[in-house]
């Protein structure tokens, strides 16, 4: 299974978030941190605020932090929010897959990619930013302790 690229950066900065507990960070901290353009980050952040994961705080000092009670959202759930109802293969796209009618590929896909999100399940977002890899996380962009 391959992850798009907004569910890669979230992930990441979740962890980042976690590490960092209560601490507000900035949008170009992210960035920097994860190496991806700030308007991008910008939109992966919106949507984790929108799905409850994380708190903004405007102004001259604000930032990110991570909410109450996300380190143990599970990394599955938030996979699947993230990547959407999205299938391995676009058997319904233009054109049409002339093998659509008996072909069993469609379904063992979809078995193989529930059971890559049942194997992230168990896993929550304080797991992945547990020691030792916190301590990697800490050290990243100007995160510096």
């Amino acid at each position: 299974m391959r992850l798009n690229r907004s569910t890669d950066i979230g992930l990441r900065v979740l962890m980042l978030a976690a590490a960092r507990e209560d601490d507000l960070l900035t949008i170009d901290t992210l960035a920097d941190a994860v190496a991806v353009p700030r308007n991008h980050l910008a939109k992966v952040v919106q949507r984790l605020q929108h799905l409850g994961l994380l708190e903004t705080v405007r102004g001259r000092n604000g930032g990110v932090r991570l909410a109450s009670g996300a380190s143990g959202a599970s990394i599955g759930r938030l996979v699947r929010d993230l990547e959407g109802d999205s299938e391995v293969v676009d058997c319904d796209g233009e054109p049409g897959c002339p093998l659509s009618g008996g072909c069993r590929l469609r379904g063992a896909l979809r078995a193989a990619q529930e059971a890559f999100h049942a194997s992230l399940d168990p896993i929550t977002i304080g797991d992945l930013a547990a020691p030792p890899v916190r301590q990697v996380l800490l050290t990243l962009g100007r995160f510096g302790s």
